[in-house]
């Protein structure tokens, strides 16, 4: 980073910090990769670094800087919740070694100073930052606070106002920004090591050195309460974001150390919650899952995507385009009508004009975002495409006629791909000559919003496809998790587990809005029959004719949503489903019609109704997810747990506060799980058998899939 010759070779403080003398100005260097995070060594070798400093006559200052990409991104958060993350020195024990430093400690900030990063910087007496530094405390996404000093300081340099927007929001600021505001001192332009340098023998020439905690805090026109009424309490760092907003009410009426007791304390009792750690297992799961053991990507295996091409303008097509637009890849949009492709046309334009009305977006950025997207009606226009998604009818047939199509234009070595949220990929790549070059690409509706993007890798998808195709979804801002082959994949395969056990409890006795509200309550986003009525109920209904000469006939079947659907009613879109709708309106109104339909088929089912309870509700329903979840992990159609999580918390609306349904299972206790499995396969049937899995574990002593 620097042409500066030292004085002494580097040596190691720690396995992650070494230090080197240049001058009268000692180096102390973060050397954690990837991003030089506060675990226990580096703490450590911070704290040994100051200390040589300090007891160094010829040295009169000290930079601390990080190797790598950035300065440091924070505490390592694999170590919370273990014994390494209380070992000493701990951070704010670092911190106040450094602030009762006689030599300024400046901090030499690149790439990133986030979280515990940021808050070490807060420690040092004077800050250094290269323009395209990013700064910020982004804690309250993990389901936590500052913890390091960050609520105290921060509103001592800043002011309260700015500091808990920081906080709060949890997102980082530029260089000059924090410059502007006070948070950094200085900017270098050139080498940020050589400027740090010269910096610090300028800050060493001073009398004093400035430290933040010894500051009063300005919590001038900052209304905490207020603040407080605007936290959206189904955001999932709620909670989180209230605590901040406590610590940093705290930081103006109480004493320096006193706020530092309660942020530590706040800090804990997040840390050991539920919440934080559902959170933080979904920021490891959602890195994990575009990951594929032994696999190359896409590029490097010589599968580059720069053309794609999308057949269908519908709103799942649609979507898709411009999802693949806003990437800034130029997209084909082929439909069999012009009538059809208009609308298309005009849909997407209605949407972006959305967007630029809340002020997301420019009347420019709409013109280049459209320009990217030229309109077909001719199939041929496909043929010079690296990727082509066909989003027609999902009817098998259809898809096969389409891919037999596709398979005569297309360029050999493009990628098909098939955007079905069910059907049997390998039947339709069967269906053409190189079915090795088939995927699925199960797309959220709407797909230029909705961030998840099950890949499904049939049995002979080449694997430079299934590569290639979790790089692109990357590239278009997707999270993708691959999954195999089987009846609805995984997101709707656990589906029906899940509506079976909301038909039953409505038979049993409950209400619609009772079951609704219910798992609403619990943190879903939708309840499973408001779900049902916006997707369509007409769409699951022709699953559920088409898979019946496969139900066991032994097994208990309701006939609400049969007979719903028989009369019509296929939920938003024709007024009726589970509720009744007004014109206009999206908000479900009981309907005393589907309470005489519920209770006719609980008659002829000899079912003998009862009172049903909110937690019977969510129990029967989460478990049915759970096990069917395990069984799909045993089957191998995911390629971890935690990917299960991913795609229910990103796809179907399961709260991130929980974790996802496995990580909920683990958070019952696993032994648990299978015994409210076992009890309610005692007082059901069959489909209540535990999977085998799960059982497997319990035997075991297992804790987590």
């Amino acid at each position: 980073m620097s042409n500066s010759t030292s004085d002494n070779t580097n040596t190691f403080l720690s396995d992650t910090v070494r230090y080197a003398v240049h001058g009268n100005v000692a180096v102390i260097t973060l050397d954690n990769p990837p991003v030089n995070g506060l675990g226990d060594t580096v703490r450590a070798g911070i704290y040994a670094g100051i200390e040589r400093a300090g007891d160094d006559a010829r040295i009169n200052a000290v930079v601390l800087i990080g190797a790598g990409k950035g300065f440091s991104g924070g505490a390592d958060i694999r170590q919370f919740n273990t014994p390494a993350a209380n070992a000493q020195p701990t951070l704010r024990a670092v911190i106040a070694r450094i602030e009762a430093s006689g030599k300024p400690v400046i901090a030499a900030i690149h790439g990133f100073a986030l979280g515990g990063g940021l808050e070490l910087a807060l420690g040092c007496h004077y800050r250094i930052a290269q323009s395209a530094t990013r700064l910020g405390l982004p804690e309250v996404s993990l389901g936590l606070i500052p913890g390091g000093g960050g609520t105290q300081r921060l509103p001592r340099l800043v002011g309260a106002a700015t500091a808990l927007s920081m906080i709060q929001g949890g997102k980082p600021v530029d260089a000059q920004a924090a410059q502007a505001i006070g948070l950094v001192d200085a900017l270098a332009q050139g080498d940020l090591l050589d400027e740090a340098l010269t910096f610090a023998r300028s800050c060493a020439a001073k009398a004093t050195h400035p430290v933040i905690g010894r500051r009063s805090v300005d919590a001038k026109g900052l209304d905490f309460n207020g603040a407080r009424t605007h936290i959206r309490a189904k955001a999932r760092n709620a909670l989180a974001q209230g605590v901040a907003i406590d610590c940093v009410e705290a930081a103006t009426r109480l004493p320096f150390e006193a706020g530092l007791d309660e942020e530590r304390r706040q800090f804990d009792a997040l840390v050991d919650g539920d919440v934080s750690k559902s959170l933080r297992h979904l920021f490891f799961a959602e890195k994990e899952a575009p990951r594929i053991a032994g696999a190359h990507r896409g590029k490097q295996a010589g599968i580059d995507i720069q053309r794609i091409g999308i057949l269908g303008a519908g709103t799942m097509g649609g979507g898709i385009a411009m999802a693949c637009a806003n990437a800034g890849f130029p997209v084909v949009l082929c439909e069999r009508e012009q009538a059809a492709l208009d609308r298309g046309l005009a849909r997407m334009r209605k949407n972006y004009e959305i967007t630029a009305a809340k002020g997301k977006l420019s009347q420019d950025d709409i013109e280049q975002r459209l320009g990217l997207i030229t309109p077909s009606l001719d199939l041929n226009d496909f043929a010079d495409m690296d990727l082509v998604i066909e989003a027609v009818f999902e009817d098998i047939a259809v898809k096969k006629d389409v891919f037999r199509q596709l398979d005569a234009v297309c360029k050999w070595d493009a990628i098909l791909a098939t955007n079905t949220s069910r059907l049997n990929i390998d039947e339709i790549a069967a269906s053409i000559g190189r079915p090795e070059s088939v995927i699925g690409l199960h797309f959220f509706s709407p797909a230029n919003v909705m961030k998840l993007l099950e890949v499904v890798r049939g049995a002979k998808t080449r694997p430079d496809v299934i590569a290639a195709s979790m790089d692109i979804a990357q590239r278009i801002g997707k999270i993708p998790v691959l999954v195999g082959v089987c009846e609805g994949f995984v997101g709707n395969r656990m589906l029906t587990g899940y509506w079976r056990e909301a038909g039953f409890l409505l038979e049993e006795g409950a209400s619609p809005q009772q079951v609704d509200g219910a798992l609403t309550r619990f943190g879903m986003a939708m309840g499973p029959l408001a779900m049902a009525d916006l997707a369509g109920m007409d769409i699951n209904w022709a699953t559920r004719k088409r898979l019946a000469p496969t139900r066991p006939a032994h097994l208990r079947y309701s006939k609400v949503a049969d007979r719903i659907c028989e009369r019509g009613r296929f939920g938003q879109k024709t007024g009726a489903g589970y509720y009744r709708y007004e014109a206009g309106s999206r908000t479900p109104l009981p309907d005393p019609i589907v309470d005489e339909i519920i209770q006719a088929c609980a008659r002829e089912a000899g079912i003998a109704r009862r009172e049903i309870t909110d937690e019977e509700i969510v129990e029967r329903c989460m478990l049915a997810l759970v096990n069917e979840g395990a069984q799909i992990i045993d089957e191998g159609i995911v390629q971890r747990a935690s990917d299960i999580d991913v795609i229910y918390v990103n796809g179907y609306g399961f709260p991130a506060t929980r974790g996802g349904p496995m990580f909920y299972a683990q958070t019952l206790g696993l032994e648990t799980t299978l015994k409210k499995i076992s009890d309610l396969r005692s007082k059901h049937d069959e489909h209540w058998k535990p999977a085998p899995l799960l059982e497997r574990l319990v035997a075991k002593g297992a804790k987590t899939f």
